[in-house]
């Protein structure tokens, strides 16, 4: 197992909304960074994302030019996976939110990388013992599930499987210290904490829209002001994407017992391809990633 993680080699399999998030953090933090995906062009979009959000620290006064430049030159991008993770010391997939997806991952990493390296997985719901049980060496695998938008949110969920070893643990706690997060440990289990209190706050957010109860901004705001969120749960969900959400809820359905059971009403949406902020349609109209409506106004 490895020592310490001052200037690390970290891989992030996926450059899309949490992995191009998760390699701006960690090599903000001073770490060397390569970001893998399948397309260039998947590449181009993430680096653009990661570039935008430095220079939006720097508008701010939160970031240097100097800061951002830094950051940008030690992150590298490529398709190939075995050239990504071959000097890893630490790699965390970002792919879609789909178990044979991480599994297929996981057994390709272990074959192309170090065999110190720890395995995360930033899965946001699904069984990390699961997804481990390919591996060869499952004790190196962890969960680290990072949240939206990576690069302002403080929180990161490590999830510890059945087969994680303390040295894994202790790895990834220092890890994520490291990148100036707090990591919050918990026990494998269906939609761990965050996924499985956010989720339920969420799917009866949604049933009050079917029942008529009140209107998105109205649901929102009384979470906004009555319980200081920095989000309500309606336009959470159009933010994560409809479509994550239906996943995640049918998976917890299956775990955990129809009090999971997603409305018709989220069911409906997807199907008409309303996933959210990320289709400028989904509870909430968007526009150049800014919130300008209701969906049924």
């Amino acid at each position: 197992m490895l020592d310490g993680v001052d200037r690390m080699r970290i891989t992030v399999l996926g450059a899309g909304t949490m992995g191009h998030g998760i390699a701006q953090v960690a090599a903000q933090a001073g770490n060397d960074v390569v970001v893998r995906d399948i397309k260039e062009d998947i590449l181009e979009r993430g680096v653009k994302s990661i570039e935008a959000n430095l220079q939006g620290g720097v508008d701010r006064g939160k970031v240097s030019d100097e800061e951002k430049a830094a950051t940008l030159d030690r992150i590298a991008t490529t398709t190939d996976l075995a050239d990504a993770v071959t000097d890893a010391e630490l790699v965390i997939e970002a792919v879609p939110e789909d178990i044979d997806i991480k599994q297929e991952t996981f057994e390709a990493v272990e074959d192309a990388a170090p065999d110190g390296a720890v395995l995360a997985s930033n899965t946001s719901s699904l069984s990390v013992t699961k997804v481990a049980s390919v591996l060869d060496d499952p004790s190196r695998a962890v969960g680290l599930h990072f949240f939206n938008p990576v690069h302002i949110m403080e929180l990161v969920e490590l999830v510890v499987a059945e087969q994680t070893d303390e040295a894994t643990v202790a790895f990834a706690e220092g890890f994520v210290d490291d990148i100036g997060r707090e990591p919050v440990t918990v026990r494998d289990s269906a939609g761990f904490a965050s996924s499985r209190l956010g989720v339920a706050l969420g799917v009866e957010a949604i049933r009050m829209l079917e029942t008529g109860v009140a209107g998105p901004r109205a649901i929102d705001r009384t979470m906004e002001l009555g319980y200081n969120h920095p989000m309500g749960p309606i336009e959470l969900t159009d933010v994560v994407g409809l479509d994550v959400r239906l996943d995640i809820l049918e998976y917890l359905r299956e775990e955990l017992g129809e009090r999971f059971r997603p409305p018709q009403l989220l069911r409906q949406k997807v199907r008409a391809g309303k996933l959210g902020k990320k289709t400028g349609e989904g509870f909430y109209v968007w526009e150049g990633g800014e919130r300008v409506g209701a969906s049924d106004d």
